[in-house]
C-alpha cells in the first residue's frame, strides 16, 4: 500500500474526519535531508474533525503523530499539519 493510502486509512479510522486532504509534497524537497528518489517522504495533511474540539494545536498534532507513529519512524520524514474543528473550518473556508 502506498504511504499516502496508509495515512488516509489510519486518519479516517481514528478521527472520522469531515474533510481530509493528504498531499505528497516530496517533489518540493528533492535533494533535501530525508528525501528519497521514490518520494513519499514529505506530506501536507489537512484534516477537519470534531475530535479536535477543545484541543490546542499542539495537542491535535500530537494525536495525529501518535496515530502515524509507525510511518513517522519509517518512510515519512516530514508532516505539515493543518488540523481544524468543523467550526474553525467553516470560519476559514
Amino acid at each position: 500500500m502506498a504511504v499516502v493510502d496508509t495515512i488516509i486509512k489510519k486518519l479516517e479510522e481514528r478521527f472520522a474526519p469531515e474533510r481530509l486532504d493528504v498531499l505528497d509534497e516530496s517533489h518540493r524537497h528533492k535533494g533535501h535531508a530525508g528525501a528519497r528518489p521514490g518520494g513519499e517522504t514529505h506530506f501536507l495533511v489537512k484534516i477537519t474533525s470534531a475530535e479536535f474540539d477543545g484541543l490546542t494545536r499542539i495537542e491535535r498534532h500530537r494525536l495525529i503523530n501518535d496515530c502515524l507513529a509507525e510511518e513517522l519512524a519509517g518512510p515519512i520524514h516530514a508532516l505539515n499539519l493543518r488540523a481544524r474543528t468543523p467550526f474553525e473550518d467553516k470560519d476559514n473556508s
